[in-house]
């Protein structure tokens, strides 16, 4: 089922017991003593507390460890990084106080947390250790204790068109032998809250565990809670809206006497619709030996058969494997046939993971097919898994591609190079897309190839005047495709009216458009927003290291940054001690309790207003009014006459006007000052105008393939 702490697959690492077993498993749950000698300790309870209000997506997770042995002892755990995420609290309960964490520096963060050691005292550390694990330390914990521990983070879900799905990632691989269950309770639940419409919820890993409640159209709750809890799998969670239109969205965050944060997402619309137009596909299958790993290379070769066999007549494939070396099967672009695609199926049953990964060679084998008259997709199922020295080399090759030409990667599992692969993609104009073993992989599969097969907006740029913005997240932003929004957050100096200008190239046609957007003087609902801001800042200069190498300038703006806004990195660590006057022998700012202050204030805003929803949906349960007159004066007796309850999980199509527009999320051109600001995005322009750029672009298309045929 789930596990409290973000997959917290609690195992021992190598530094632990490097002469230990080598053996791999899929799991979460176990918390190994350091120095270990087969002992550990149990998850006693863990409870999941996500709340999902337009997109954006808090965890929270609390935890409670009971070391079963004799001795007071260390505690490591490692677990993998959610897509996107960026952990923002970490804390301790020592002596009946929450400590709450502080993020300094990593060097000085793990010194200070040795310095402990001896004294037998009370520190935790939370590491980020690469690009893809984190691992929390607890010392002590005496023999027989319990200690809980508290960590959230924040993360943007990936959406496609009108379905969001979030993970939270349990099954991962791990060292030795593991214990995948709580001792005690696990609870999971999960409040989502959209501004448009939620149709449905489903999890995909765990159809008949959740209890679903659709309280409105605009609010949906779902929960789970179990005793000894199985850790081996995500929980994956997708819903349904009713459908985004191609439009802009804001949101803000603004305190009195500070500078504004922002988030502007810009979204494809239905508008944006299939093409019938052949396209070139190069699928590029990573057969090196950590595809033996987590079932990934099997999972691989289930998705590239989806999308071939999902190709159309007028399309052309090619089917390459590649570790140290690129294998290609056809030699040339085939065409779609039952034969090829028999053949396609039966080449990669063949294949074996084993060896180095070189991914360059295979990229740069893969832009040869390029044909000057048609689109060349180049879809890479990998994990990441190259060297460092090579990746500077493979991001400089990506940018060489040729017009028309785009790489797509997807990632399966969680033991993957995420970073890597998003920038790969994002550097040649495509996306990338991460798979969870336990999600719905056809549904997963065809809503990523819809992306290839939609036009895009390419050359996108986004400029805001009036309001003094500075530090944008991005300085070039990615091509705009089906189902997949362009994010951008920046600060705001001067509150008022901005106005934002758009323009792209839909198929070759130009567009343009202006809107007004409020960018208020207060507005304290979304601080999650400030963190999210520099998470995105933070991984801007570490895609731009993996390009250019290290520079001490840019590690220094790394700590700055998490320093200042709490986030985990490879560069700065969460640390938690006994007491504020420890925290003022080191001189550690309080920041994060600052910060941590200001977020639960908001999420205690956003929950008394769920709850006020809940409350005001059990109110209508039960017969009506009118029945009970009827029914008194028909029988004369004031037994209530009973009603049927609907069913909580179908779908619900109109808004609900009892809910409060949060932030600055608006999908109309009218101000709504009861929001705490106001938003924008008049959609029914924007949607007309890239509709005729669209429908310009697909006539000029089938008039170029009438005179190719001719």
């Amino acid at each position: 089922m789930t596990n409290p702490i973000p997959k917290y697959l609690l195992a021992v690492a190598s530094l632990l017991l490097p002469t230990a077993m080598h053996a791999t498993t899929q799991a979460a749950g176990l918390l190994v003593a350091d120095g270990g000698f087969g002992g550990k300790l149990e998850i006693v309870q863990q409870e999941v507390h996500v709340t999902i209000n337009n997109g954006i997506a808090v965890t929270q997770i609390d935890q409670v460890f009971r070391n079963t042995e004799n001795r007071i002892v260390e505690a490591l755990y490692t677990f993998p990084v959610p897509n996107g995420a960026s952990v923002s609290n970490f804390s301790m309960i020592i002596n009946g106080k929450e400590m709450i964490g502080e993020v300094v520096e990593k060097e000085r963060a793990r010194e200070i947390y040795s310095s402990y050691k001896t004294q037998r005292r009370d520190p935790g550390l939370l590491e980020q250790v690469d690009y893809k694990t984190f691992e929390l330390r607890v010392f002590p914990i005496p023999a027989g204790a319990e200690q809980p521990i508290h960590i959230t983070y924040y993360q943007q879900l990936d959406f496609d068109h009108n379905q969001a799905t979030y993970v939270y990632p349990l099954a991962t691989t791990t060292t030795g032998p593991v214990d995948a269950t709580t001792k005690g309770k696990f609870a999971f639940t999960i409040d989502v809250k959209s501004e448009i419409p939620i149709l449905q919820l489903v999890s995909p890993s765990h159809k008949e565990d959740f209890v679903i409640s659709s309280v409105s159209a605009n609010y949906t709750r779902a929960s789970l809670e179990v005793t000894e809890g199985d850790l081996n799998r995500d929980v994956v969670i997708a819903y349904d809206v009713e459908r985004p239109q191609t439009g802009l969205d804001l949101i803000t965050s603004k305190f009195k006497n500070e500078d504004g944060y922002f988030l502007l997402s810009m979204t494809a619309g239905k508008e944006l619709e299939e093409l019938a137009t052949g396209m070139d596909y190069v699928f590029v299958v990573d057969i090196s030996g950590s595809m033996a790993n987590d079932g990934k290379l099997t999972l691989s070769r289930a998705a590239v058969e989806s999308f071939i066999s999902a190709l159309g007549a007028e399309d052309r494939f090619e089917l390459m494997t590649f570790n140290t070396t690129p294998n290609l099967h056809f030699g040339e672009l085939a065409q779609v046939s039952d034969a090829n695609q028999q053949a396609a199926h039966e080449f990669l049953a063949s294949q074996r993971a084993k060896g180095g990964t070189e991914l360059r060679p295979a990229i740069e084998t893969a832009y040869r097919y390029r044909d000057a008259d048609r689109p060349l997709n180049v879809v890479v199922l990998s994990d990441g898994m190259t060297e460092v020295r090579e990746q500077a080399e493979l991001l400089a090759a990506i940018r060489s591609a040729a017009a028309g030409t785009r790489v797509f990667c997807i990632g399966i599992g969680n033991d993957i190079n995420r970073p890597l692969l998003k920038q790969v993609a994002e550097n040649a104009g495509g996306l990338a897309a991460f798979v969870s073993h336990q999600d719905d992989f056809q549904r997963q599969a065809q809503a990523f190839r819809r992306k290839l097969m939609r036009p895009v907006a390419a050359n996108v740029k986004i400029e805001i005047e009036g309001v003094g913005s500075y530090d944008l997240t991005e300085d070039e932003l990615p091509d705009l495709y089906f189902g997949a929004p362009i994010w951008l957050s920046g600060r705001y100096e001067k509150p008022g009216r901005g106005l934002i200008t758009v323009s792209a190239e839909v198929l070759g046609q130009p567009f343009q458009q202006a809107l007004e957007f409020e960018f208020p003087e207060s507005n304290e609902q979304n601080p999650e927003i400030e963190r999210m801001w520099a998470y995105q800042r933070v991984q801007g200069l570490m895609d731009a290291m993996r390009v250019n190498g290290k520079s001490n300038q840019q590690i220094d703006e790394i700590v700055r940054l998490c320093e200042g806004y709490s986030i985990v990195s490879e560069y700065a660590s969460f640390l938690v001690l006994e007491n504020d006057a420890e925290y003022a022998r080191w001189s550690i700012q309080r920041r994060n309790a600052t910060r941590v202050g200001k977020d639960r204030a908001a999420q205690a805003q956003l929950r008394k207003q769920l709850d006020s929803l809940r409350e005001s949906s059990l109110a209508q349960l039960g017969p009506s009014k009118q029945q009970l007159v009827s029914t008194s004066s028909e029988t004369g007796s004031s037994t209530p006459a009973t009603t049927s309850q609907a069913d909580a999980s179908s779908p619900r199509t109109s808004t609900d006007p009892t809910i409060n527009r949060p932030g600055d999320l608006n999908f109309d051109s009218r101000v709504r000052p009861s929001s705490g600001g106001s938003g924008g995005g008049a959609i029914d322009p924007i949607t007309g105008l890239v509709a005729v750029g669209v429908a310009g672009a697909s006539a000029w298309a089938a008039r170029r393939r009438k005179l190719k045929q001719s």
